[in-house]
């Protein structure tokens, strides 16, 4: 079951607006290019490998089908390069059991802990998001909840960047109790055990008495 449908959906939507709106200004960059350059739009669609209906369709910002090859290829014709960089735009959509593994750590908190779910990053315009942040005798702790981890460097690194970022003092990295998971555990590193020195029973038996649990660790729930 997927919950929380409808706010992804409108940032679904929100994606689509944005994608159209490059790919108009995309479209006039490449119209000015083949001006600069002397060349018909028969030509330079002829160059790409397409018809000179759908460069047109391009240039005006109306070719939604047209390929991600074709693009670079129509702009390779007019001297352009194309670049495309993915970045970090909030949390992704999260099912009933990545849920669940949050309310199963919060009902291990003791009374004075604070608990916020979807917690957005400080700083203006880092759309990144804590899974939670529970906040207790004057310190923050940023969650980050995993129902199936894979590639413990990706993980590290996304969970070192939120803490540099997230205002933050420790982090507790949850994880659901699955033989995939002690499996997992047993097989990264030190340098990503490093990142998480606090151990789990340590962390709850604090957090349970509503106290600083003292740094950050992993947690099997």
């Amino acid at each position: 079951m997927i919950v929380g449908m409808a706010g992804h959906e409108k940032r679904v939507d929100q994606a689509e607006s944005k994608a159209l709106t490059s790919l108009a200004q995309l479209g006039r960059e490449v119209r000015l290019a083949r001006l600069n350059h002397d060349l018909s739009q028969r030509v330079a669609a002829h160059a790409a490998g397409m018809s000179q209906a759908t460069w047109s369709r391009l240039e005006r910002g109306a070719a939604r089908g047209v390929s991600v090859p074709d693009l670079a290829r129509a702009m390779a014709v007019v001297a352009l390069d194309l670049h495309l960089r993915s970045y970090p735009a909030g949390s992704a959509l999260r099912d009933a059991a990545h849920l669940e593994l949050l309310a199963r750590l919060r009902r291990c908190l003791g009374a004075g802990v604070r608990w916020a779910t979807e917690v957005p990053l400080p700083n203006p315009g880092d759309r990144r998001s804590w899974d939670a942040l529970a906040a207790v005798a004057g310190v923050r702790i940023g969650i980050e909840a995993e129902t199936r981890a894979r590639d413990s460097q990706e993980l590290k690194r996304r969970v070192e960047a939120k803490r540099r970022d997230g205002g933050v003092d420790h982090v507790i990295l949850l994880l659901s109790d699955t033989r995939h998971h002690r499996a997992f555990l047993r097989a990264v590193g030190e340098d990503f055990r490093s990142s998480f020195p606090l151990p789990g029973k340590v962390i709850l038996h604090r957090l349970a008495s509503s106290a600083d649990p003292g740094g950050s660790g992993i947690v099997l729930l």
